[in-house]
């Protein structure tokens, strides 16, 4: 059995869902969570990110750049959707493959994480069947 943890972009939840019930997965929990992933050290990538940014941002150019460089610069966490799957050992690989495709886009960088636990024991309280049975 194992625990299935990913964390994935909150405009990618409504596909994320779909991937996961096509997959054939029988029930997830989702939380809304705040986090950021690694910083970005290349300056030319960076820079690149605030140019695009501040295209998209329109108007108010001075309160973008503050935002933008929040985001930047690891003062700013964003917002992500965590989802938590139960899933016997052999489901998992075709489970991975269906987050994996959901949430990942061309530039990559904060597609998400995908972690996989080991789950000593599930217990369903309904009918107190716990192991396999349970998940």
């Amino acid at each position: 059995m194992k625990e299935i943890i990913a964390i994935v972009r909150m405009n990618k939840t409504g596909a994320t869902k779909k991937a996961l019930v096509d997959a054939g997965v029988a029930g997830f929990t989702a939380f809304k969570v705040m986090g950021r992933g690694q910083l970005i050290d290349d300056p030319a990538i960076v820079a690149e990110r605030k140019a695009k940014m501040m295209a998209l941002a329109g108007a108010d150019e001075q309160d973008a750049e503050v935002l933008i460089d929040g985001f930047l610069d690891g003062h700013r966490l964003f917002p992500r959707r965590l989802f938590t799957i139960l899933a016997h050992d052999e489901d998992v690989t075709t489970i991975i493959d269906a987050i994996m495709s959901a949430n990942r886009t061309e530039n990559g960088v904060g597609d998400g994480k995908i972690i996989v636990v080991p789950m000593l024991d599930a217990i369903r309280v309904r009918t107190g069947e716990s192991g396999e049975e349970a998940v």
